[in-house]
């Protein structure tokens, strides 16, 4: 990554709106000839990471996004019993047919309703005692009559069903032309165990899964600094997560250190260790000594966090990004930058900037794959409730076993904000349909720069500072 000449990038710190990338010449014939395989051992084979937030990361996402290659990592306030069950739940997913909504015929139409809304294909198959599909049912199916009607009243019967070594493409094919949106797929004995619209077909032949070595989805677990990490460490290997992160929004201090390098000596290499955050060189350095593979990068950046305006403390991120990048490099090290993202541009900045992958949070809340209820505000409009995970809502519920003395000096030091809406976006409202603009963006960039990988792409990167006009010049001007 260089400057162009005469933009000064030294002279202060600078995050994603200051900068742009420039169009380099490029052989890059299509967006299909760039591979966005991270290479920090994640065995990510895009650069995303859900993050390790309560209103973010659940079983759904992690799933949803390790079938697209992404990683979700489950928050430290999750119990290790809890997180055993949820990973163990990921794993025995399908690596290409999405899991499905199941009901049985007796069931009301209240019932479908309420699951509806958790799943981005729009249906509920209805099963019979043996686990056959008979039906589905969907939001149109519902409408106009009583809820507590029966589904066996209101189902489409026959759906279309294929065995599940059908190559996606077959299945986008079998839709084709049909009034059916989704296909089933089903075992040998005809029981019910996947599903896919023509979308998630494409999508299926699109990306390639992250798995582990036994073929199976990837998930990674966080934890704190407090109480026994090593104890905790323990129980999420046990629980064969693929990858733990320590953290706590001040990763530079003693606690972090000694947590980390208690981690360390108990993963013994077993699987990779993230740890932060951090914002400086001699951050990265400082944890990598400790124990760390990969470093997560912000202080502040966050869209639910107030730590830059309760403190003053934090760094621009692009910079934060740069610098802790090229110190992890010299360590054979890798980061990953958390925060701060709004735009797909923003992701290949940080991409070009050097980390090996990109944190993502509230973006992710609104979805229907986070954790949250979906709700409507006033006018209708699809919404799920965000927060910071230092925020009050957050301490209340990671305090809820201290006493009530505790809870309440605790909760005078909150730094986020307790409850914010994030609206789905109607034309992008799963966290696939995000995944896939985010993917687009960054493949784009690199057929811009003539990057075919992520390395190339931070190798060659040339870069500009831009003023904020600069910066709203290239936003999109509907009239």
């Amino acid at each position: 990554m260089r400057f162009l000449p005469g933009h000064d990038a030294h002279s202060r710190d600078l995050t994603y709106d200051d900068v742009f990338l420039v169009p380099r010449p490029s052989s890059v014939a299509s967006r299909f000839d760039v591979d966005l395989s991270t290479s920090d051992g994640s065995g990510s084979k895009v650069p995303v990471v859900a993050a390790n937030m309560t209103a973010v990361a659940g079983r759904r996402m992690a799933e949803t996004l390790a079938r697209r290659g992404a990683l979700t990592v489950l928050p430290q306030d999750v119990a290790p019993e809890a997180v055993a069950d949820i990973v163990a739940w990921v794993k025995s997913r399908h690596t290409v047919w999405d899991t499905p909504l199941i009901l049985t015929p007796d069931q009301a139409v209240a019932d479908a309703l309420n699951l509806l809304p958790k799943r981005a294909h729009d249906a509920v198959v209805v099963v019979d005692e043996n686990g056959r599909p008979v039906g589905t049912v969907d939001e149109a199916a519902c409408a106009g009559v009583d809820r507590f009607t029966r589904l066996s009243d209101v189902l489409v019967p026959g759906p279309i069903t294929l065995p599940l070594d059908t190559p996606p493409r077959e299945v986008f094919d079998a839709l084709q032309h049909r009034a059916e949106r989704v296909v089933l797929g089903v075992d040998e004995g005809g029981r019910l165990v996947g599903i896919l619209t023509q979308l998630g077909a494409l999508r299926a032949d699109i990306y390639n899964p992250a798995c582990d070595d036994q073929g199976r989805l990837r998930v990674a677990a966080a934890i704190g600094v407090n109480g026994d990490v090593a104890a905790k460490a323990t129980a999420l290997l046990k629980a064969e997560v693929d990858l733990l992160v320590v953290d706590t929004a001040h990763g530079h201090q003693e606690k972090m250190l000694s947590a980390l390098a208690s981690v360390a000596g108990v993963v013994d290499g077993a699987v990779p260790i993230a740890a932060g955050n951090v914002v400086t060189a001699e951050g990265v350095r400082d944890l990598v000594a400790a124990g760390a593979d990969i470093l997560k990068v912000g202080v502040g950046p966050g869209a639910m966090c107030t730590t830059r305006m309760m403190t003053g403390v934090g760094r621009p991120q692009f910079s934060a990004v740069a610098e802790c990048s090229a110190a992890a490099r010299e360590l054979g090290k890798h980061v990953w930058a958390d925060g701060g993202v709004r735009h797909p541009r923003d992701v290949a900045l940080a991409l070009a900037a050097g980390a090996s992958a990109v944190m993502i949070g509230s973006w992710f809340a609104g979805s229907y794959e986070s954790p949250g209820d979906l709700m409507r505000d006033e006018s209708g409009r699809q919404y799920k409730e965000s927060f910071g995970m230092a925020s009050k809502r957050a301490v209340t519920a990671r305090t809820r076993g201290d006493d009530a003395f505790g809870r309440a000096r605790k909760a005078l030091f909150e730094e986020g904000i307790s409850s914010g809406r994030m609206m789905l976006d109607p034309l992008r409202p799963g966290v696939e349909d995000l995944l896939d603009e985010i993917c687009s963006g960054v493949r784009s960039t690199c057929t811009y720069t003539g990057a075919t990988t992520l390395e190339q792409l931070h190798a060659d990167a040339v870069l500009g500072v831009q003023s904020p006009s600069g910066f709203a010049e290239g936003a999109p001007r509907p009239s």
